[in-house]
């Protein structure tokens, strides 16, 4: 039986509750309460990940503490004659661009003409080879812009750059850090660079212009595209869609190319057609960033400026970029998500229901992870945010409301049936009708043979110990079959089986019940004449009349007086059948259909044929004289 209860609500009613919980979410996600938990999801899951792809377009090339080792007398100021045979080999093995990240703001040559004189040979030749590699236009040099005027290069550099074109040969090294000194992102302007145009020098990206050399695009272009994506320089800052952690970038050190054969080096022929960045890379160097592979709670691991900016270029040449669901996906993924949970948690109890949080909350971060893994970033934490919060909410409603109606139950049924009988129906989602249902049931009508001579000789209060005991063990017989004594009419019992439990085997419960009614009957003999010995009595019996069918069901009576109770045809026959065990001399009569419905196993004894009044066909009466598995 079904009534009112939150697991009853209809269809409607749930998915207009998912709605304004996941409309509750949306706007907490809007508001930023949840980004830095999308923050940690992303970079758990790049950290899980490990090395994504492999990087094909781009290279390191790193000035390490063993290649300083091979000139440890010349300061790194004095090395632009080693810079320049580096770049000559990669020139000559067709490196497609190459990229110094390094901030080279003082000439060595200006130093010489200091001490020696601005005539001196060495003042006018020193860096004669690195101007001539940088004027042939294949040299992208590092600059850094952390406001509007930016740090360039030495003006003796700058000077030979083809055409004088500062923002297509010098790039900003700066970084964007997120608040929490995390690099989770690019942009497609230097930071502090201005967006209008004006007389000042408004530097790209290092990387960003790296990779524009790189596939012939042009740095004042009105946008750039990469793969399927096109930026201006008023884009917002996108995800760096790493190719792995630290390590991830091939990379050779600067004495490869400063040896006398470097030209004939496999791994340095490999070079072609590669963007080479060339960085410092040794003990003590401060280039050092957090990323998503960087943090964690046990350890921290630092990754190099120069292989940043590599993983960078790389993501741009390939096309590579981190996609977020939109919103209409999104909209799709947390209403599946929310009616997925509300269909388990408006039935299921308070543990099942904490359990199915727990493996929706595991879906959806594993799912979130294997989307990542695919370049998607769905909301991992507001779907987990908005299966929360339906979840609390209608526990809530049902420990509120629901409960209230549990309550009721408990109160209603826990003087008619037996303890497990409301602890399975509270169980079950099964809730009493308020008004009124009819189902198929069995009725036991029960009272005692001789009762008024029984009262005549007793005092009223004999009368009621006698009762009160009886009635105890009746309800005790008829509990037990799972049972719910309806009422107690005098001396008579009324109970139903398979209300308001249903259970299909309601009939032969009633006749288990009978049988365990003459049993107590026979034990409630022999106490009435240990009891009231010498009183004359008659012999204690009872009669109990059974019988199976349709009966209405529910809370009956006035809105100031109403109680648990079934009426009908089946009801009046069963108190019918009562008198019957007369005739038929038994204590339990029962109808063809109680008999029948029973099922096998059923002993009978004499039968006969009754007209009841209301009726028109007559009723087939059989004496029940036990059970088979009794």
């Amino acid at each position: 039986m079904h009534g009112p209860s939150f697991a009853k609500k209809p269809p409607y009613w749930i998915v207009a509750f998912c709605v304004i919980v996941a409309l509750l979410s949306e706007a907490v996600a809007r508001a930023g309460w949840l980004q830095g938990l999308e923050t940690a999801y992303g970079d758990l899951s790049f950290r899980l990940a490990g090395q994504r792809t492999q990087v094909s377009h781009v290279a390191l090339v790193e000035l390490d503490d063993q290649t300083l080792a091979m000139h440890p007398d010349d300061p790194l100021v004095f090395w632009t004659p080693h810079f320049a045979r580096a770049l000559q080999v990669l020139r000559t093995v067709e490196a497609r661009v190459i990229g110094l990240d390094f901030l080279f703001s003082a000439s060595p040559e200006h130093w010489f003409g200091k001490i020696s004189g601005q005539d001196s040979q060495v003042a006018r030749s020193f860096d004669r080879s690195f101007r001539q590699e940088i004027a042939s236009g294949r040299v992208v040099l590092g600059g850094m812009q952390s406001g509007a005027e930016p740090l360039l290069p030495a003006a003796d550099y700058l000077a030979v750059l083809p055409e004088f074109a500062i923002e297509r040969f010098v790039g900003a090294t700066d970084l964007v850090m997120d608040s929490d000194g995390i690099l989770r992102r690019m942009r497609a302007l230097a930071p502090g660079a201005p967006l209008a145009a004006d007389d000042g020098v408004r530097l790209l990206p290092f990387s960003l212009l790296l990779a524009l050399q790189a596939s012939g695009q042009a740095n004042d272009a009105a946008s750039w595209r990469f793969g399927n994506r096109e930026f201006r320089r008023d884009s917002v800052p996108w995800p760096l869609a790493w190719a792995g952690p630290p390590g991830t970038v091939p990379r050779l050190p600067l004495r490869r190319l400063l040896a006398k054969d470097a030209e004939s080096d496999p791994e340095v022929r490999a070079l072609k057609d590669k963007v080479v960045i060339i960085g410092v890379a040794y003990g003590g160097s401060n280039d050092v960033h957090l990323t998503p592979y960087g943090h964690g709670l046990f350890a921290s691991q630092w990754m190099r400026g120069p292989e940043i900016q590599a993983q960078a270029v790389d993501a741009l040449l390939a096309g590579r970029f981190v996609e977020v669901l939109p919103n209409g996906g999104r909209a799709l993924l947390i209403g599946v998500i929310l009616l997925l949970g509300a269909a388990g948690w408006q039935r299921l109890a308070v543990g099942r229901g904490v359990l199915l949080l727990l493996v929706l909350l595991a879906v959806i971060a594993v799912g979130g992870h294997v989307a990542h893994r695919q370049w998607l970033v769905v909301p991992v934490a507001q779907a987990q945010f908005a299966a929360l919060l339906l979840f609390l909410t209608i526990y809530a409603l049902r420990f509120t409301s629901g409960e209230r109606d549990r309550d009721r139950v408990r109160r209603m049924f826990s003087r008619y049936v037996s303890k497990d009988v409301v602890a399975r129906l509270l169980e079950s989602d099964e809730t009493p009708v308020l008004g009124g249902e009819a189902v198929r049931i069995t009725v036991l009508f029960s009272d005692i043979r001789g009762f008024t001579t029984i009262s005549e000789r007793l005092s009223p209060e004999e009368v009621v110990e006698m009762l009160n005991r009886w009635l105890a063990a009746a309800c005790t017989a008829v509990q037990k079959e799972g049972g719910s004594v309806d009422k107690f009419i005098g001396d008579a019992i009324m109970a139903e089986f398979g209300a308001p439990l249903h259970c299909e085997d309601h009939a032969r419960r009633a006749l288990r019940a009978a049988i365990a009614l003459r049993d107590a009957a026979i034990e409630m003999a022999s106490w009435m004449k240990e009891r009231f010995a010498g009183r004359d009595l008659p012999d204690f019996g009872i009669g109990v009349g059974i019988h199976s069918g349709r009966a209405v069901v529910g809370n009956i009576g006035a809105p100031e007086r109403m109680e648990y109770t079934a009426i009908g045809d089946t009801v009046n026959l069963a108190s019918r059948l009562e008198g019957a065990t007369r005739t038929l001399n038994c204590t339990v009569a029962a109808s063809r259909a109680a008999v029948d419905e029973a099922g096998p196993g059923i002993i009978t004894g004499d039968s006969q044929t009754i007209a009841v009044k209301g009726r028109e066909a007559p009723v087939e009466v059989l004496a029940v004289l036990g059970i088979a598995d009794h």
